[in-house]
């Protein structure tokens, strides 16, 4: 059963509608997309719907999602993969969908999919991309040990690490809101 309002253009006005179009014509209605952000009647789809509720609080997070995704460092397979390793940390069904489809866009394979999903080992040849898959794993499994530190640093550098602490506490968020609501 799902706990949410779901908002419908129709009732928005304000502040509320303002995150509304930041969310349906900003970086993430543009270009290609490979899920989509509202339902036929216009509510908002996966988590953002819930950005709503406190319109302060919801822009500020859409506008570091958007961030993340846009503005970031990481390739578009080494983002995904984090993104999708998140998602199965927390089995969360709206975010390995969404980005698995992203995924698939950036060059992920379904072998390499089906692996992140299952957090299984992941065969990569690029030690960055390896670096990036252990270290948020770790991460979205609560703390960064020695070892995995000093294997992933290097290859990865401290601003990429804090980019990746980023994304983890993002997407963690994410997943913790559509679970209490229900999404």
């Amino acid at each position: 059963m799902t706990r949410q309002h779901p908002f419908t253009p129709g009732e928005l006005d304000g502040d509320r509608l303002a995150v509304y179009r930041s969310i349906t014509e900003g970086p993430r209605a543009r270009g290609p997309r490979s899920f989509d952000l509202v339902s036929e009647s216009g509510t908002l789809l996966g988590p953002f719907n819930e950005f709503l509720l406190r319109p302060a609080l919801g822009d500020a997070l859409q506008r570091l999602g958007a961030a993340i995704r846009y503005q970031g460092t990481l390739s578009g397979r080494a983002r995904e993969m984090a993104i999708l390793a998140v998602a199965a940390a927390w089995n969360s069904e709206f975010e390995r969908t969404a980005h698995e489809a992203v995924g698939r866009s950036a060059g992920l394979s379904e072998a390499e999919l089906s692996a992140i999903a299952d957090q299984s080992p992941v065969p990569l040849d690029d030690p960055h991309e390896a670096a990036v898959l252990r270290l948020t794993r770790a991460l979205a499994a609560g703390d960064v040990d020695d070892g995995t530190w000093s294997a992933c640093v290097p290859p990865l550098d401290r601003e990429t690490v804090f980019e990746l602490t980023t994304l983890v506490g993002y997407y963690s968020t994410l997943a913790l809101q559509m679970r209490t609501f229900r999404v």
